[in-house]
């Protein structure tokens, strides 16, 4: 080995690995390279708070089917003994320099950076968002005040326009406001009310979903429940007081109670940071490896990145396995490995105890069939069962039991598997 060589290996012998964001991601990196490592690496989380929030559970707070409390648990009790969390703002990454600045001044240096920063709702941007009637008629529920806020109003709401909108892509959970289309329905007809309320699905994609196969299914669905889609608006403004929404080519949608979905943008620290991040604010990252473009030592995870699949929890749990086995084959000086590959799944709550899953990745669309495994698979993919529905809410203990610790949930793999999907011509072309 040259002397160059052996430099490298003694500065790696007790690497420093810094990690920005003390959410899904951060944590189960974190947790991960733990286990990987042990005390022979310094590893450090930095996060603004110390509440973890179980975002899914954010969908189920407007309609009373989770409590606020159940879902928030502190981000330093998720981590291994052994991992340091600092709580702190972060002003910028000094990627050249391999330095992190916080907001106090201080800076911490580090061997491996992982930006785990997660993605900001961006209201403001939306002209008359969050002025008049916001908080009033006009509601999110991407936040957990918010969602509070939006159970509220939908308890005494019994009668009118609820508009449920998609201000642009991309966002969290892709499948989240549909959910709530769904979830509305439900609430409603159980409420003996819905026969008052108009729901309408407005959003800017030409269709209810951006995958052909899994589109066509979900327009039957919405259809059946009578929730009207509005597709290819483009919202420009909101007017709270006289309840529209208006596009930019200036077409209007009246509401009474508006469910906005804002646009979502990176985390303001990538802006700050030199070369880091995209027009949007997201992580420059390797759709396969993880690694940012900004320098060889930083790497990205879960919805901070720039990366072509959706922002969800489960692309987060499927990353964590890339994304250490990287770590560690940068700081062994080795190759990386491009194994991630888009995967990601999302049960899609339906109503009435039902749901359906869906799997895919940047390749393969949603398709039906069964999951994990064909034959004994016991989840229908692409259709509504009751069976989906209790998966759903058994992932709740999952989360915090068996993801946020870094372990390997039983059967299900970090890449997608074609078996028990029932290809379509043009899928099964391109595996051939």
């Amino acid at each position: 080995m040259n002397r160059l060589g052996v430099a490298r290996m003694m500065r790696f012998m007790s690497p420093r690995i810094v990690i920005l964001g003390g959410g899904t991601g951060g944590t189960l990196a974190a947790n991960r390279l733990h286990r990987a490592y042990g005390d022979s690496a310094q590893i450090v989380v930095v996060d603004r708070d110390d509440r973890h929030v179980y975002q899914p559970g954010l969908l189920f707070v407007p309609f009373g089917l989770a409590q606020p409390q159940d879902i928030v648990r502190s981000r330093r009790g998720q981590l291994h003994a052994g991992i340091e969390f600092r709580r702190a703002e972060v002003d910028r990454v000094e990627a050249d320099a391999s330095n992190v600045y916080l907001g106090d001044g201080s800076s911490l240096a580090y061997d491996v950076l992982v930006i785990a920063s997660g993605a900001s709702l961006l209201a403001d941007e939306t002209e008359g968002l969050t002025g008049a009637g916001w908080g009033e008629k006009s509601f999110s529920f991407y936040s957990l005040p918010e969602a509070v806020a939006l159970r509220d109003a939908l308890s005494s709401f019994d009668r009118g326009h609820l508009v449920v909108n998609v201000v642009d892509m991309p966002i969290k959970c892709p499948v989240a406001p549909l959910e709530f289309c769904f979830l509305a329905d439900w609430y409603l007809r159980e409420r003996g009310v819905r026969d008052d309320v108009e729901i309408t699905y407005v959003t800017p994609l030409d269709a209810a979903f951006t995958k052909p196969v899994a589109a066509a299914y979900l327009a039957g669905m919405l259809e059946r429940k009578e929730i009207v889609v509005q597709a290819e608006f483009a919202t420009g403004e909101v007017d709270g007081q006289a309840g529209r929404l208006v596009s930019w080519d200036e077409r209007e949608v009246p509401f009474d109670l508006l469910v906005a979905v804002p646009l979502h943008g990176g985390a303001e620290l990538v802006a700050r940071s030199p070369g880091l991040g995209d027009e949007l604010g997201f992580v420059q990252t390797d759709p396969h490896t993880l690694q940012a473009k900004a320098a060889p030592n930083v790497f990205a995870i879960g919805d901070a990145t720039n990366l072509p699949t959706s922002k969800a929890g489960s692309a987060t749990h499927f990353e964590g396995e890339t994304l250490v086995a990287n770590i560690e084959h940068f700081l062994n000086d080795e190759e990386l490995e491009g194994s991630y590959d888009g995967h990601v799944n999302c049960f899609i709550e339906s109503g009435f105890h039902k749901a359906l899953l869906i799997d895919f990745n940047y390749e393969t669309e949603p398709l039906p069939g069964r999951y994990p495994e064909p034959h004994v698979g016991p989840l229908p993919l692409m259709r509504e069962s009751r069976l989906n529905h209790f998966a759903k809410l058994a992932f709740q203990p999952l989360y915090w039991h068996v993801l946020l610790p870094g372990r390997d949930i039983p059967g299900v793999g970090s890449q997608m598997s074609t078996a028990g999907k029932q290809l379509t011509a043009a899928a099964a072309g391109e595996h051939q």
